[in-house]
C-alpha cells in the first residue's frame, strides 16, 4: 500500500481532534471525509478505517510507542508509524515520520498482546469491571469480540419493500447483501460501501441498524392499532422499526429530552413513509403524567455504558468514566419507575440497553421489580444478547407485564 501525504495528514488531524480534542471519532471521520472532494471511495474507506483502528488500538499502540496523553504532534506520528508496522506497511521517507524500530515495535506487541488490558486496548478500571461482573472466560471472549469492526446491516422497512425486494434493488446498484438467520428484516453488506448514496435509501426502503438492535422493537409485541410509547426515542431506529411492525396503524409517542434527536427522527419518519408517529419532548414530569395508564406498549431503551456497542463506538471506551457509569444507573433506575406508570393495566413494557453489565440489565430489572412500582408488573423473559456468541452488538432487553 502506498501513503499518500495528504490522506494521512487527515488522519493525523482527525486523531488529534478525537485524542486532544473530545471530539467523537464518528463526527471527526465525517468532516474529515469532507476535507477534499476528489477523494475516491479507497481513498474515504483508507481515512475513515485508519482513523477508527488507531483510536481503537490506542493504548496498545501507545504503549509500543512510549507517548501519553495529551499527545503531541510527533506523538501522534509514532501512533501512525506503529500502525503501520504492525500492518505490514513500508513506512515513507517524510521528515515527519521518525526512524522506526520495526523488531522492537513487534517485539512489544507479542509481549504486551499476553495482557488482556494491552491486547484489547482497553482502561484498568473497565477490564475490573468486566471481569467483576461476566467473570474471567465471558469476558475475555466478549472484550475481544467488541474489538472487531462492525459489519453493515441494514433493515428492511417493510412499509414500503419486501427484504427480497430490497436485496435485488441493492444488487442493481452494486451493493451484494446476505439474509442473516434469526433476524425477519435483516440484510448484512458482504462488502463495506457508502449504502446512504443509494436510490434505496433516498426512497427510504431501509435504514442502517445492527442486527442486536433489531431484536428490540419485536420483543416488545406491538400490534397494529395499539397506542405505543418510545420513552427515550433518540434519532428514532427502534420508533420506525415498530411503525413498520405496526403497518402504520396507531399511534407512536416517541419522547426524548432532546429535541434535536427528535427532528431528526422526524425527517426519517417522512422519508420512510412512517405516518403514526407523533414526538413530544420530555420537558418535564407533566409530560409523563398526561400518559399515565395510557400505553399498550412502553419501549424504555435505556441510556447506558454503551459498553455493548465498542465495535461501532470504539472512542467511548477513552471518554467513559466510573462516575458516569455510577450515575446512569441511578437514572436508569429512575427512568423505569417513572416511566412505567405510562402502561396500561394488561400492557407490557420493554426494558433495553446496548450494555453488557448484569449491573445495567437484569440487576436493574430486579430492583424495579422489587420496589412499590414494579410490583405491579410480572416478569415474562429477559434476553441477553453478548457479542461474541452473536456476532453483533451487546444487548439486553427484559419484557414485563402490567398485572
Amino acid at each position: 500500500m502506498k501513503l499518500h501525504r495528504n490522506l494521512v495528514f487527515t488522519v493525523i488531524d482527525s486523531l488529534r481532534d478525537i485524542f486532544n480534542g473530545g471530539v467523537y471519532a464518528d463526527k471527526a471521520v465525517e468532516q474529515a471525509l469532507r476535507r477534499d472532494k476528489r477523494w475516491g471511495a479507497r481513498d474515504r474507506k483508507f481515512v475513515a478505517e485508519t482513523i477508527y483502528e488507531i483510536v481503537r488500538w490506542k493504548r496498545l499502540y501507545a504503549e509500543i510507542a512510549n507517548v501519553k496523553i495529551p499527545f503531541s504532534r510527533p506523538d501522534l506520528w509514532r501512533l501512525f508509524a506503529v500502525w503501520c508496522v504492525l500492518k505490514g506497511i513500508k513506512l515513507p521517507d517524510w521528515n515527519q515520520i521518525e526512524p522506526t524500530p520495526n523488531r522492537r515495535i513487534k517485539g512489544k506487541f507479542d509481549e504486551l498482546s499476553k495482557i488482556r488490558k494491552f491486547r484489547e486496548a482497553i482502561p484498568d478500571w473497565i477490564d475490573n469491571l468486566g471481569l467483576e461482573e461476566l467473570g474471567e472466560e465471558i469476558w475475555t471472549k466478549e472484550i475481544a469480540s467488541l474489538n472487531k469492526q462492525a459489519a453493515v446491516i441494514l433493515r428492511t422497512n417493510t412499509l414500503l419493500t419486501s427484504k427480497i425486494s430490497l436485496q435485488k434493488k441493492l444488487a442493481s446498484e452494486g451493493i451484494e447483501t446476505e439474509f442473516i438467520k434469526g433476524y425477519n428484516d435483516a440484510l448484512i453488506l458482504k462488502e463495506r460501501a457508502n449504502v446512504f448514496k443509494t436510490e434505496s435509501f433516498k426512497n427510504g426502503f431501509f435504514e442502517v441498524q445492527d442486527a442486536s438492535s433489531q431484536l428490540v422493537a419485536n420483543f416488545l409485541e406491538v400490534e397494529p392499532g395499539m397506542k405505543v410509547v418510545d420513552t427515550c426515542a433518540g434519532a428514532g431506529g427502534k420508533t420506525l422499526h415498530l411503525a413498520s411492525l405496526m403497518e402504520n396503524k396507531g399511534q407512536i409517542i416517541a419522547m426524548d429530552i432532546y429535541e434535536s434527536k427528535l427532528k431528526k427522527l422526524k425527517i426519517r419518519a417522512r422519508r420512510n413513509k412512517a405516518h403514526n408517529i407523533d414526538t413530544r419532548v420530555i420537558s418535564s414530569t407533566k409530560t409523563i403524567k398526561k400518559l399515565h395508564d395510557k400505553a399498550d406498549r412502553v419501549l424504555v431503551d435505556a441510556p447506558c455504558s454503551g459498553l455493548g456497542v465498542l465495535r461501532r463506538n470504539p472512542d467511548s471506551k477513552w471518554k467513559l468514566q466510573p462516575e458516569f457509569l455510577d450515575g446512569i444507573k441511578e437514572t436508569q433506575q429512575k427512568i423505569l419507575q417513572q416511566y412505567s406508570k405510562m402502561v396500561k393495566s394488561g400492557g407490557k413494557l420493554v426494558y433495553a440497553t446496548c450494555s453488557v453489565l448484569p449491573s445495567e440489565n437484569q440487576q436493574q430489572v430486579d430492583t424495579f421489580l422489587a420496589s412499590d412500582a414494579g410490583k405491579q408488573f410480572t416478569f415474562i423473559k429477559d434476553q441477553k444478547v453478548l457479542s461474541h456468541q452473536s456476532g453483533f452488538d451487546g444487548f439486553y432487553m427484559a419484557l414485563l407485564e402490567k398485572n
